[in-house]
């Protein structure tokens, strides 16, 4: 039910039940004020009887005393006048006329008691009041009762008997209520027209509003409401349609700006609030990544961070995540559909030779090949329907990374729905990436040695913790080689300091060839190397150093004039045999070092207990 139609029924129900109490008020009050009249009228009638009575009977003309009853009931408003002798004056005078004999109860009661009564009497063919009225002995004035009646005072001579007709007034009365509720009703039913009148203009504002605000819940803020009154009422349709103009210009201002910033404007049809406040969402969200990707450490936990946005927000679970390898023509994969260092399952493997067989790292522009199947040729889907979009992720003006989201048919329409925010996020992860590869770049440099390739003394100092820690989680020992060419300073001061740097460049690639990816070869200093064999033991590091010590001997390095040969002393310690302290173990195998140069060089020595306190002064 609508608001008027609620309002009217309210009020039409308030008068009605107006008019109700009014009309039963009415008769009520009507009622009484009828029965009070009466009342007044038969005791003014009784007290004329009283005095016309006692003027008879001082006058002598007692007899006479019907005809002056007769005459008085035919006064207006006057039916019946009766007067009935008590017991008082039966005694004195006799039972008098029949008229004045009669036996009813309440006329007895009157005469025993000397109250007045009064009854409203209704039969068929009449409709009255009846009063009956007691006649007490006084003494008051001259004449009076006690001249006559030999009783003492307030002794109770008589009644009279007065009925008065009430068929006119009850007449009267029923047109008097009548005319009353009928202009109660007119009132009414001329209140419910102006307050319909006034109701209008409400009405037709609050169903506008209704309509408008329905629309504006829905995105659309176009609507308006038409003014009716100038009052308070058009004052809220005024700024009502003021505040839908102020949400139309506004949110489309911030729309169009929020979709400046994701790189896309929406033109469908959806609820463009709803669609507004999920951009802004995205923005928020995507501010609050790009916060968490600059504190993380490495480029892994940012792919890590990406992948977790796909699959869980936007529940993507077929991808590619590829690198583009800085300055090689290759891309590496770093996560496919969740696989970390996966080979290729998407694309042709031809990428990852030549990189600019893909067409996102090539232009840098993002590949949508929904809807255009065979955009890219190098594009393998795994079922019939399948297509790809790829997004290059910016570093540095080029494609440095590249994402690729693979859908079917059915997820197609979603993947272009969330492609303006996946992008978003890419492109907050494109500078990070960038400045953590750089970091990268600089990191490995700062801990590599520039000639050789090989970790520095500094990477050691860092790395040392891990390695400890690591060997006493694994149990495991390691052993330390420290290694130093022969007569090095005659190699530079004969043949210079190009042959010497060509010496330490083969010695170092000669070291490579011999340890496993998983050990350390470090340039300790000059032409001085040290080497960690993680999980092994002294014996087969003694092995490994007599191969290293081998290859050095057989090793014929050319230069300009002459072949260069050139051999190489090796000291060997355990950790954590030898000690529990990491540069205590590098200590002694130096000392075994020492040792190997001073019994003649070119040899491995296994460092050993006594040896340390043989050269404790050094």
């Amino acid at each position: 039910m609508k608001l008027k139609d609620k309002t009217l029924v309210f009020f039409v129900s308030i008068m009605a039940l107006l008019v109700v109490v009014l009309t039963v008020l009415s008769a009520f009050s009507f009622r009484r004020f009828s029965l009070y009249t009466a009342e007044r009228h038969a005791l003014s009638v009784a007290e004329t009887v009283k005095v016309g009575l006692t003027e008879s009977m001082i006058n002598g003309t007692i007899d006479k005393r019907q005809q002056f009853l007769s005459r008085l009931s035919t006064v207006p408003g006057v039916q019946q006048v009766r007067v009935v002798r008590g017991q008082a004056v039966i005694d004195q005078f006799g039972p008098g006329l029949s008229q004045e004999t009669l036996s009813l109860n309440h006329v007895d009661a009157v005469l025993g008691n000397g109250k007045d009564y009064f009854e409203v009497v209704e039969t068929e063919d009449a409709f009255f009041f009846r009063a009956v009225i007691p006649y007490v002995a006084n003494d008051h004035g001259v004449p009076n009762c006690l001249q006559c009646h030999a009783v003492p005072p307030d002794t109770v001579l008589g009644a009279v008997m007065i009925d008065i007709p009430l068929n006119e007034v009850r007449s009267q009365g029923i047109i008097a209520v009548v005319l009353v509720s009928l202009a109660v009703i007119a009132a009414a039913l001329l209140s419910l027209i102006l307050l319909r009148r006034m109701l209008n203009p409400l009405s037709e504002t609050a169903q506008a509003v209704h309509q408008v605000t329905a629309r504006a819940v829905d995105g659309d803020f176009s609507g308006r409401i038409q003014q009716h009154s100038t009052d308070e009422v058009g004052d809220i349709a005024d700024n009502i349609n003021h505040l839908l103009e102020f949400l139309e210009r506004e949110i489309s201002t911030i729309r169009s700006r929020v979709g400046q910033l994701l790189g896309h404007q929406s033109r469908d049809g959806r609820n463009q609030l709803t669609l507004t406040t999920e951009m802004v969402d995205s923005l928020v969200e995507a501010s609050q990544f790009k916060q968490a990707i600059e504190e993380d450490q490495t480029k892994q936990e940012i792919y890590l961070r990406l992948i977790e946005m796909l699959q869980n927000k936007y529940f993507i679970r077929r991808f590619s995540v590829y690198e583009v390898l800085e300055g090689k023509n290759k891309i590496i994969p770093i996560n496919i559909s969740g696989d970390i260092g996966a080979d290729c399952r998407y694309c042709d493997p031809q990428i990852t030779i030549d990189a600019s067989a893909c067409r996102a790292r090539r232009t840098g522009h993002e590949v949508n090949a929904v809807g255009y199947p065979g955009l890219c040729t190098m594009f393998r889907p795994e079922a019939e329907g399948d297509s790809h979009i790829c997004l290059p992720i910016i570093q540095s003006g080029s494609a440095g990374c590249i994402v690729q989201l693979v859908v079917s048919a059915e997820q197609a329409p979603f993947a272009s729905m969330a492609l303006p925010f996946v992008a978003v996020y890419l492109r907050e992860a494109g500078p990070v990436l960038e400045a953590k590869r750089l970091m990268e770049h600089l990191r490995e440099s700062a801990l590599r040695d520039a000639m050789t390739g090989l970790y520095n003394r500094r990477f050691l100092e860092e790395y040392v913790g891990t390695l400890v820690a690591g060997s006493q989680r694994r149990k495991a020992p390691f052993a330390v080689l420290m290694l130093d060419l022969d007569f090095f300073k005659q190699v530079n001061d004969t043949h210079g300091h190009e042959a010497g740097d060509k010496v330490i460049k083969m010695l170092a690639d000669l070291l490579q060839r011999n340890v496993r990816s998983s050990d350390m070869a470090v340039r300790y200093g000059g032409e001085e190397f040290l080497i960690v064999l993680l999980d092994t033991t002294v014996d087969a590091a003694m092995k490994v150093a007599e191969k290293i010590r081998s290859d050095v001997e057989a090793t014929k390095i050319p230069l300009s004039s002459t072949m260069l040969q050139k051999t190489i002393s090796i000291g060997v310690a355990e950790y954590p045999n030898d000690s529990d302290t990491f540069w205590q173990v590098v200590k002694f195998a130096d000392v075994a070092l020492y040792q190997a140069k001073s019994t003649g060089r070119n040899r491995v020595v296994r460092f050993s207990a006594e040896m340390w306190d043989a050269d404790a002064h050094y």
